[in-house]
């Protein structure tokens, strides 16, 4: 019996490069008892450090240089002929594992490694090494005792290649393998040579607890008098070469074999394949639960996602939708074209139906012309309307039969959890008494079960309708909003917007109407009437006298992707007798990036006509630089969301004087769209946007309304915007009027251009307004402080000087913005006149120094009279 002691004072060599984990392994072996540990760095030193001092078990990494762990294992082979060797490969290259085993490699642990494992497999290979030791040091005496062992081994292996499972033979001493059969070679592909030197853990057969627990329960039997009970398990055993691993049922034995009065115990594991059986199950139970037709799951299996689906939405307080779908008039082209056309038909809608669910989505085929889908939704139930959408929509592209062509159209019955039921057959149930309404309403359409939900429905419905004849009509109309061009003050162009003149209604504006166009495919047919009746509106002011008006129209990405853009535009041209460069196309980033090779090709040929190009909304889609430099594009506009709060909000303001300086330098010229007060105009302006518009300047007009506006503003002379910049002004921001009263007394003796804000945002825009040189602001103010104003002020006007005046004696934030740059001074109240004045005069005087040049400017002098530069 191989005794603790005996094991730590076994030989142990650590071959690795890396001194830390060698360092590591050392530590760990020499802290739990291990006295004979040497370590090194160089492979190629192992042969020599081993026929020296004959290690007990060599840990090898197989990753080093000068000579990899493979060829240390090769070189160590000729010297294993008298002994059993055993190499534990640790590596950081898991998928190794079967060509070191197959190398020579006893056992196999990757890194990282847990320490109790390694340890444990450490101390299992010691175990053996020194049983073989024991053996071989017996003498005569065991080594016939080997011998006899041998030829009963031989014996029982000819009975075991007899059979044709896999069989291995298990040393219950060592827990190592003593044989295998053929019927293992060919099941895993290994030769036997190399099964024999594979742990049985490593292998697959069982962990070392499993084995343990085999040979423990076949000892109780054997107490008890019994016959020990066969125990079978399934796993996997891993293939040569890493292809894979191969099913098995494993069925445990323990056996006593007598070999010269000596009995030695041995487990048994027979393993069958059950590869064919589980495929064959997997054939069963796919046919139980998948419609053989369509390949949808069939009525069991959805129900079955059904529950699962509401079990997570109850987890994630998530709504379900179930879509019952029935084919419209299904039995009449069943009837008429035969079964096997109408099984056809069903077949192909089923792909359809799969293509339209969602990556959460779950479809299935209920019955007959019946199927059912399953939508899972974070919000409303205007997902389950577009999906519905989708499903009819994909219906209408006729389905071909060999050769018969069927048109389709469905009927469609939503239920949702939890709002109608939370039961998942009552579900079901409920959209199949929708679905039955949706068909007796007329076909083509879908209805919810809940009343309140098919209110919204049926405005939708009632919404798409009206549409579809509003072009047939003549219900649509076109208003215009003028651009001002900032540098003359003159009118620019104007942007056409679409207007719904809806009988019963009135005006109906875009963003009413607008995404039910886009989801229908309508707003490609509408988008190609605004073009026309686009120019057919420039041809007729042009023959009013309003000559040279440019005129912009937006066309949506799907209008880009699925019309002829340029055969609507060459024919609208030529039809009104329109020059070119008179129309001006916008398109959103989305639509320019959709297909960005068919993108070049068609603005290329459009440019080539003379037409203008725009993005629209620009800084709010892909934001890609890319195509700015790849399309040939003339004019950015900037997006309302950064003009809204341009005057006030530093990030806003940054973007689009980001997106003023890029265009200039690419040469495009620049709009900004939704202006709507004199303080943005002045701050677009101030920074060299081309063109504005919006409410500020104009509201969209008819066009006869425009033509009048455009005459009166080309009447005026050309006024080039006033530049004040080199007057004096100072900024008094403080909320109590009295306060600034005082102030404005005080100062405007000395000659400033004095401006007074009761709060921020009147300073601000005053700021956008003025060429602002110093600020004086109250700490204490409403909505936010004076060093929060100040700290805004820095970010977009930096060259002020700025300046606080407070009573406030809570001086750390503004001890902290002085720290920070954001304050030029801090002065308290009440204020001593001679003393502030002459303050505000030096804050001047710093102000004309660093943006000179100094004698340019009349800068008020101590005891001067202040003058207005």
């Amino acid at each position: 019996m191989i005794t603790l002691q005996e094991i730590r004072r076994a030989k142990i060599l650590v071959v690795d490069d890396e001194p830390v984990n060698v360092q590591l392994l050392e530590y760990l072996l020499k802290t739990t008892g291990y006295e004979n540990v040497l370590s090194t760095y160089d492979p190629r030193q192992v042969v020599a450090l081993h026929l020296k001092h004959r290690f007990d078990l060599i840990i090898l990494d197989l990753h080093m240089p000068g000579m990899d762990g493979f060829d240390v294992m090769e070189a160590l082979k000729p010297l294993e002929s008298d002994s059993w060797l055993p190499v534990l490969v640790v590596t950081a290259e898991p998928d190794k594992k079967l060509a070191a085993l197959e190398a020579g490699a006893r056992d196999f642990i990757g890194k990282p490694f847990d320490t109790v494992e390694v340890m444990t497999r450490i101390r299992n290979l010691l175990e053996v090494r020194l049983l073989h030791r024991e053996s071989r040091d017996r003498g005569n005496q065991l080594e016939h005792e080997v011998r006899e062992r041998t030829a009963e081994l031989e014996r029982f292996r000819a009975a075991m290649d007899a059979t044709p499972d896999a069989l291995f033979l298990i040393d219950t001493a060592s827990m190592a393998m003593v044989d295998v059969s053929e019927g293992a070679c060919r099941m895993l592909g290994f030769s036997r040579d190399a099964l024999l030197r594979i742990d049985p853990v490593a292998l697959g057969l069982a962990t070392r607890s499993q084995l343990e627990r085999h040979l423990g329960e076949a000892a109780e039997a054997e107490k008890a008098g019994e016959e020990p009970e066969a125990d079978i398990v399934e796993t996997e055993l891993m293939r040569a070469g890493g292809e894979g691993s191969v099913p098995v049922e494993i069925s445990w034995k323990l056996q006593e074999q007598d070999l010269d009065g000596s009995m030695h115990r041995m487990l048994i594991a027979v393993a069958r394949d059950t590869s064919e059986r589980i495929q064959a199950q997997e054939r069963l139970r796919h046919a139980a639960s998948y419609d053989a037709l369509t390949g949808l799951p069939n009525r069991s299996l959805f129900f079955e996602h059904l529950r699962d689906t509401i079990e997570l939405a109850q987890d994630k307080n998530w709504r379900v939708a179930v879509l019952c779908i029935t084919l419209d008039r299904f039995k009449v082209i069943n009837d008429s074209l035969g079964t096997a056309l109408g099984d056809e038909l069903l077949a192909e809608f089923s792909t359809r139906l799969a293509r339209c669910a969602g990556s959460r989505d779950a479809v299935g085929r209920l019955g007959g012309d019946e199927f059912a889908l399953i939508q899972t939704m974070p919000r409303d139930q205007q997902e389950a309307v577009n999906r519905a959408n989708d499903v009819r929509d994909a219906l209408r592209l006729p389905f071909d039969l060999h050769g018969q062509q069927a048109a389709l159209t469905a009927s469609i019955g939503i239920a949702m959890y939890p709002d109608d039921t939370t039961d998942p057959g009552t579900l079901v149930k409920y959209a199949d008494t929708a679905m039955v309404r949706a068909k007796e309403a007329g076909r083509d359409g879908y209805r919810f079960f809940t009343a309140g939900m098919n209110v919204q429905v049926l405005a939708r419905l009632d919404l798409e309708l009206a549409l579809r004849s509003a072009l047939e009509d003549n219900q649509f109309v076109l208003h215009y909003q003028p651009k001002l061009e900032l540098n003359t003050g003159r009118i620019a162009g104007a942007e056409a917007l679409l207007r719904w003149h809806r009988p019963g209604y009135g005006l109906v504006y875009p963003a009413e109407f607008v995404p039910v166009m886009e989801e229908t495919g309508l707003v490609v047919r509408v988008g190609e009437w605004i073009i026309d009746e686009a120019c057919r509106q420039i041809a007729a002011w042009s023959a009013a006298g309003v000559r040279d008006m440019r005129v912009a129209v937006n066309v949506s990405s799907r209008q880009f992707v699925e019309g002829d853009l340029e055969g609507v535009v060459r024919a609208a041209l030529e039809r009104h007798a329109v020059e070119p460069g008179l129309l001006e196309l916008e398109l959103t980033e989305s639509a320019l990036m959709s297909n960005a090779e068919h993108t070049t090709e068609v603005l290329t040929r459009l440019k080539a006509l003379g037409l203008r190009v725009g993005i629209d909304d620009f800084g709010t889609g892909y934001s890609s630089l890319a195509y700015l430099k790849r399309f040939p594009i003339d004019k950015l506009k900037i997006d309302i969301a950064f003009v809204r709060d341009i005057v006030t909000n530093p990030d806003d303001a940054a973007i689009a004087l980001a997106i003023i300086s890029m265009a200039h330098s690419l040469h495009m010229q620049v709009v900004a769209e939704g202006v709507e007060s004199r303080a943005q105009m002045a701050y677009l302006r101030r920074h060299r946007c081309d063109e504005i518009q919006g409410f500020y300047f104009s509201r969209a007009l008819p066009a006869e309304q425009l033509a009048e506006m455009v005459l009166a503003n080309r009447a005026q002379p050309h006024q080039a915007p006033e530049i004040d910049d080199r007057v004096q002004t100072l900024l008094i921001v403080d909320d109590d009027s009295g306060v600034l009263a005082a102030l404005h007394r005080l100062f405007r003796r000395e000659g400033y251009r004095v401006l007074t804000a009761q709060s921020t945002d009147a300073a601000f825009d005053y700021l956008a307004q003025y060429k602002v040189q110093v600020i004086l602001c109250d700490q204490r103010m409403p909505v936010m402080s004076g060093t929060e104003f100040l700290s805004k002020v820095k970010e977009m006007y930096p060259e002020t000087i700025r300046i606080i005046l407070s009573g406030d004696t809570a001086l750390d934030a503004v001890l902290d913005s002085v720290n920070r740059g954001a304050i030029y001074r801090f002065y308290t109240k009440p204020w001593n006149d001679q003393q502030l004045r002459d303050n505000v005069r030096l804050a001047f005087r710093q102000y004309w120094m660093e943006h000179g040049p100094y004698d340019d400017r009349k800068v008020p002098r101590e005891g001067d009279e202040a003058q207005v530069a």
